[in-house]
């Protein structure tokens, strides 16, 4: 019966409720959705790739690569991917600026159609040079949409559901993961003859964002502080809240926007220069950084080979690389209903606190393997826990913090700071970790073990909690916290001036 009411005779709470999660759907089916579907179906077709690539080079050459050469060539394929999105990155603020949020993001599926054109016809062509390219193209598009995305939503999202909806990116990055874990089977399109046609299936995300984010509102704040439209603000406004008062949200958008009035969208270089952005940035550059060195995003791209080092058969490896995929989407959805009860700094200290201890444990089962069999469940175990750990906290919280640490002036260029790091270390990771497991063996994951100990350390020390806070609310405390002694020092007044004076 409920749904044969008339849209005007719903109540305003169940139509905001939808059209909120109508918009947290449509940007996240091509937003980081595709960033995990693609980092994860890479890993089904490994070897069918480097066949083909051995296969093209001889028909070439007549003569096969190495062994060494076609590891090398398949790691620059691999490592491609983070690649481009540090290009993406880059792409994100000024397409933020000029564009607006939504639009960027819809722009953002050209790269995706023209990827996967490549990848589709790549076999007919005979050419390993054009998957190199498509996931070179696929990588921008996720370097523009792991950006925008947050910030879109972030600026959409009441304050109470704000980090909530900020996490939803964590979700959709883990279903995408499943889902290219899921697609990538051998029963799927995981045979060797269809990959093309399963690196190619990220054309499907895309249509499917094309279909459905137009229908759906501006950001609020972009529409009020950037492009100074009050009007279409409000209408923004009344589709995501309902027809609620909105007198509390506009004032706090006024607020931030006679804050930044006068001023213009920061540049990335210039968040480095100012001393009030010195605590935002190192943050951002610490927890962004960590975030992608601690080795967590190798367990998809490489999982097989993570699983076959830890003695799992062959035929059983597909699934265990199921499984970590819904360990972590499982944990991201706790997350996003535990972040607005338990906190940032809570969810992002435990879950790299975990992540060093089911690490240290991996180590040590991997280097008993040969003397106690018994240690092959023990490491997989902690392979699981630790993608656990990881969806806890680090796997989302880490996306919100250039939206809520920052401005909406210096919130663009803060995106493209965040997101290159993230995109530089994820790439350097990616092309070294194959020779890293060959040359330490079983110790392959000690390197990052001190990158989770610094992450969860910093956190506790120096990130203040951001929790049921406003953005200006935000900003006011990060201001005390960057000149400390102009706000512990003792309140001076001035003495009461006197205009006349008595003889």
């Amino acid at each position: 019966m409920e749904d044969e009411l008339e849209p005007s005779l719903r109540p305003p709470t169940q139509i905001q409720g939808r059209i909120l999660l109508l918009t947290i759907c449509a940007a996240g089916i091509g937003g980081t959705f595709q960033f995990g579907y693609n980092l994860s179906i890479i890993n089904a077709p490994t070897s069918h790739i480097q066949e083909f690539t051995n296969e093209t080079w001889q028909a070439r050459t007549g003569e096969p690569l190495s062994d060494h050469l076609v590891l090398l060539v398949w790691s620059i394929i691999v490592s491609l991917y983070p690649l481009g999105g540090l290009f993406g990155a880059l792409l994100a603020g000024p397409l933020a600026i000029m564009l607006g949020r939504k639009k960027s993001l819809l722009v953002n599926n050209i790269f995706v159609a023209l990827a996967a054109i490549l990848f589709g016809f790549s076999r007919k062509a005979g050419s390993f040079e054009m998957i190199m390219l498509g996931r070179l193209l696929v990588g921008v598009s996720a370097g523009v949409s792991m950006n925008i995305q947050p910030m879109y939503l972030g600026e959409s999202a009441p304050k109470e559901l704000r980090g909530a909806v900020a996490m939803s990116s964590a979700i959709f990055t883990a279903l995408g993961i499943v889902m290219g874990q899921v697609v990538g089977l051998r029963e799927l399109l995981g045979d060797p003859q269809a990959w093309p046609l399963l690196l190619a299936s990220c054309l499907v995300p895309g249509a499917l964002q094309l279909a459905s984010l137009p229908l759906l509102p501006e950001s609020p704040r972009y529409l009020l502080i950037d492009c100074g439209d009050t009007e279409a603000c409000l209408a923004a406004l009344q589709r995501l809240r309902g027809s609620g008062d909105l007198a509390r949200e506009l004032e706090e958008l006024e607020e931030e926007r006679a804050a930044c009035q006068g001023c213009r969208a920061r540049r990335p270089w210039e968040l480095f220069q100012h001393r009030v952005l010195r605590r935002q940035v190192t943050s951002l550059v610490v927890l962004g950084s960590a975030m992608e060195l601690c080795g967590n995003d190798l367990m998809y791209a490489y999982a097989s080979s993570v699983f076959r080092k830890a003695g799992v058969p062959e035929a059983k490896v597909q699934y265990a690389i199921i499984g970590t995929g819904s360990c972590e989407l499982l944990m991201a959805i706790v997350s996003c209903v535990a972040v607005e009860r338990m906190g940032r700094r809570v969810l992002l200290i435990g879950g790299y606190s975990l992540m060093t201890c089911w690490g240290s444990i991996f180590t040590v089962a991997l280097c008993l393997q040969s003397s106690f069999p018994w240690t092959l469940y023990l490491a997989v175990a902690c392979i699981f826990a630790s993608i656990l750990s990881f969806g806890t906290g680090p796997a989302g919280v880490t996306g919100i913090l250039a939206t809520e640490l920052f401005d909406q002036m210096a919130r663009p260029a803060a995106c493209m700071v965040c997101g290159a790091l993230m995109w530089i270390m994820l790439f350097l990771v990616s092309l070294g970790f194959p020779f890293v497991m060959e040359a330490l063996s079983h110790f392959l994951y000690v390197p990052f073990l001190g990158v989770c100990a610094c992450g969860a350390i910093y956190t506790g020390l120096f990130l203040p909690e951001t929790k049921g806070k406003t953005l200006q609310e935000i900003s006011e405390e990060l201001h005390r916290l960057n000149f400390p002694r102009r706000a512990q020092g003792p309140t001076w007044k001035s003495p009461e001036v006197i205009q006349s004076t008595e003889l």
